[in-house]
């Protein structure tokens, strides 16, 4: 259990009386039942406080303060029945406790609205105050213990809620008052409120929006939380923020409020008043910074995120010179986030053990911070304490250690370090102790989920290519992003086929579901889409044979695809859609073009549907940008939108750099979906190759006459007698075999590039050739793979439209 201060391991009773007496004596009568409930976060181990009285409506008991985690995260409600069967109504009734230990948590409404059962709960009246209860949680698996009960008896017995005096008729308002209609966002302020915002009072429309967007861009979800009933409860707000000024620096301002609840009619209220923050004593036991941290928290995904959502929360209001987050692993400290981020702002061991990043601190050379791990309690030493040279150097002025615990054990350490003397007051431990119990708690899930996260993306990243080929006269660039809404496979997909003639298949997809059975059948269509395309069939045989597959697989998922099918020489392309986004084309002069692409259905939803072949023209600069909908499609705007704002930003983009262009099209993606993106710049093959075919007709003079084109085709193109000669044997041996071993067509390619002569053989059998292990010498066949084998720099096969190619490349000099 983490406990407030660095002194005394007896009972907490009386420490907590001394702190009650402190906030009793404070000179803010309106905030001491928020500063009363703050000290079950500290000496009782509580997660969330909050203190119920009568409504309006005497039949409904209503929050009326908090303190703590959001209330949403436990599903604690703002209303109670009076005469209900709730912990708060019995213990009310009942005038003495109630305990709630988590098996009968688990079976309470309100567990149903979280996604644990393992909390504990007490209600305990309020004495002297009939109508009044007090309602406290906690995550600790033992619950609340002997000393927990005691101190939160005191805590019952020493918080009240005063009602608000009511303003005499005719009275001014309060300085800086405003008040809110939560219904219509009309608020309602004085001179001196506009006057902190710099605005005139005849030119100010009464609305919401107009002071909210004078505010400083950063600030503004601060701002927005105070209204955000999933994020506060109902009672006292506090935060600071920012205004713009025509000149000079930002204005920092001060909020104070209440969220009143409506009835009968009337609308929710946010009443309190805005004051200039320069003015005030920054107040770092303010309840909003630790529910604001809570909120910020509970966004939080990765370990990254809680590090530094922790830094920004606890630097600016404890002006702490430098602060460190780090996770105990083992022995050793592994530091998330360092705050500031420079090597030499640290002590000599720390820069002595940077790994990359960021150091790894062991734990062993700081016996200090071992014994505060090991007691697993917040401690401070002042200015002056004789520490060992690793911690001493982090804050000579006063440093605190805040072990960070979840589950029973230690998660790791914060620690806060100031150069001048600083004075610790009882507030900042307050807020140091409740900072720590939620950092720790955020810091365990988000380990987990980068584990869990990490797995699911190199699961996902073994079913895409590894990396892209090299394309003559173009360049491709590739990227996937995992969805962070969940841990599931997803099914985008992506691909890059080159095929013979220097073709090159453009393929990106997407299977419906994130599941393993999306991210398996995503890498079965991958597979066959990539297979039908190297045999060399059409764009449109390739998608409808894909189709086939999925429907006979009887599935109940779909998929979506678009293969682009470009001829690299010519600068021309065939488009296919299934149910896909088009392609976006970004010509050389900057505009950009979504392809009119004609599409048929998804995959698997009908088995003998038609999927049209569009054209597409490219000039030599054209960049071809493919992408799933997570990408373009939100819950704000619709997909035309989202593909309209995907191409305005292509058309922004230099395609000079494709990496680049990837990253900026990624950046700020809203990643609810997983997202797969495919670019690529065509610019045009800087020599073209010289292309001859010729059929070879079943006559019995067919190997003469193809080797007289041949031999005539190669003195046009200037080939040297060497290279005519043995071009010539392999013509013979190759177009031999197709006329003797196959029936149907035959063809014979030429092909003249960079210096490379390659012969090509197509016939109608899907029959590899084999070479023979071994030739008699009576033996009078077989040695003509053998010879093609013997004069060729490299020869193989391929599949073409149910037959295949055989092939072999010479050198070619003049």
């Amino acid at each position: 259990m983490v406990a407030e201060g660095v002194t005394g391991r007896g009972t907490r009773a009386p420490r907590l009386a001394d702190a009650l007496k402190a906030v009793g004596a404070g000179r803010d009568p309106a905030a001491r039942p928020r500063r009363v409930l703050e000290q079950a976060l500290v000496f009782a181990g509580a997660a969330f406080a909050a203190l119920y009285t009568p409504g309006e409506d005497p039949a409904l008991l209503c929050l009326a303060e908090s303190a703590g985690v959001p209330r949403s995260l436990y599903g604690i409600r703002d209303t109670y029945p009076a005469y209900g069967r709730s912990p708060v109504a019995n213990a009310r009734r009942g005038g003495r406790p109630v305990w709630v230990g988590p098996e009968e948590f688990a079976e309470s409404a309100e567990s149903r609205h979280v996604p644990s059962s393992g909390f504990s709960l007490a209600a305990l009246p309020v004495p002297g105050n009939a109508s009044g209860c007090l309602l406290v949680l906690t995550e600790r698996p033992g619950g609340f213990d002997t000393e927990d009960r005691a101190c939160l008896e005191l805590i019952a017995a020493a918080v009240t809620c005063p009602a608000p005096a009511a303003r005499p008729e005719g009275e001014e308002p309060r300085p800086g008052a405003f008040a809110l209609a939560m219904d219509t966002g009309r608020v309602s302020v004085g001179d001196d409120v506009l006057a902190l915002f710099g605005l005139d009072p005849g030119a100010f429309d009464g609305k919401v929006e107009t002071l909210l967007g004078l505010t400083v861009p950063e600030d503004l979800p601060a701002l927005m939380s105070v209204v955000e009933p999933d994020h506060m409860s109902l009672g006292e707000r506090e935060l600071e923020f920012r205004v713009l000024r025509p000149t000079g620096p930002p204005r920092w301002l001060r909020l104070r409020g209440r969220l009143l609840p409506g009835g009968d009619g009337r609308p929710a209220r946010l009443a309190g008043t805005v004051a200039d923050a320069a003015t005030l004593r920054p107040d770092v036991t303010d309840v909003a910074r630790v529910q604001h941290l809570a909120a910020v928290l509970a966004d939080a995904g990765t370990v990254r995120d809680v590090s530094q959502a922790v830094v920004a929360a606890l630097r600016p209001p404890l002006r702490a010179d430098r602060i460190a987050l780090a996770e105990l692993e083992g022995e050793r400290l592994v530091v998330t986030v360092l705050d500031p981020p420079e090597p030499e702002s640290w002590p000599e061991l720390w820069r002595a053990e940077w790994r990359a990043e960021w150091p790894e601190a062991p734990v062993g050379a700081m016996p200090t911070l071992a014994a505060a791990l090991r007691e697993g309690r917040a401690q401070i030493w002042p200015a002056g304490t004789g520490l060992e040279p690793a911690l001493a150097e982090v804050g000579p002025g006063g440093l605190a250690v805040l072990p960070l615990p979840a589950d029973g054990r230690m998660t790791g350490a914060c620690l806060i370090g100031w150069d001048t003397p600083h004075d610790f007051g009882p507030d900042e431990r307050a807020l140091l102790t409740a900072s720590a119990g939620l950092a720790g708690q955020a810091l365990m899930r988000a380990h987990a989920f980068d584990a869990e996260h990490e797995l699911v993306g190199m699961l996902q990243r073994q079913l895409l290519p590894r990396r892209l080929p090299e394309l003559p006269g173009a360049e491709a660039v590739a990227r996937y992003l995992p969805s962070t809404a969940g841990l599931e496979l997803g099914g985008d997909w992506y691909d890059v086929i080159p095929l013979p003639d220097h073709h090159v298949a453009l393929v990106i997809g997407d299977v419906q579901g994130h599941s393993a059975a999306a991210a398996t059948l995503m890498g079965q269509m991958r597979t066959a889409l990539r297979a039908y395309a190297i045999e060399g069939h059409p764009p449109d045989v390739v998608v409808s044979r894909a189709n086939r597959l999925l429907t006979d697989m009887g599935t109940d998922l779909f998929a979506t695809c678009v293969y682009v099918d470009v001829d690299l020489e010519q600068g021309s392309a065939w488009c296919v859609r299934a149910g896909h986004l088009p392609p976006v084309l970004r010509h050389p002069d900057g505009t950009t073009e979504i392809a009119e692409a004609e599409g048929g259905p998804p995959l698997g939803v009908v088995t003998q549907a038609e999927f049209p072949m569009s054209p597409l023209g490219l000039r030599p600069g054209t960049l071809v940008a493919l992408t799933t909908d997570g990408l373009v499609e939100s819950a704000e705007a619709d997909i035309d939108q989202g593909i309209d704002g995907f191409a305005a930003e292509l058309a922004r983009s230099d395609p000079a750099h494709l990496h680049l262009v990837a990253d900026a099209l990624l950046d700020g993606a809203r990643r609810s979906d997983d997202v797969a993106l495919l670019l690529v710049r065509y610019d045009g093959m800087s020599v073209r190759p010289l292309r001859e075919t010729w059929t070879v007709w079943r006559v019995p003079e067919a190997v003469r006459h193809a080797r007289r084109f041949t031999r005539r085709t190669l003195r046009t193109w200037g080939v040297g007698d060497d290279g005519v000669d043995s071009a010539l044997l392999v013509v013979s041996e190759l177009v031999t075999n197709a006329l003797v071993h196959t029936d149907g067509k035959v063809r014979l390619d030429l092909t003249l590039a960079g210096g490379r002569l390659r012969l090509a053989v197509a016939d109608a059998s899907p029959r590899t050739p084999v070479k023979p292990t071994s030739i008699g010498w009576e033996a009078t066949g077989g040695r003509g793979i053998l010879l093609v084998e013997a004069v060729s720099t490299a020869w193989g096969t391929l599949p073409v439209s149910g037959g295949k190619q055989v092939w072999s490349e010479l050198p070619a000099g003049p």
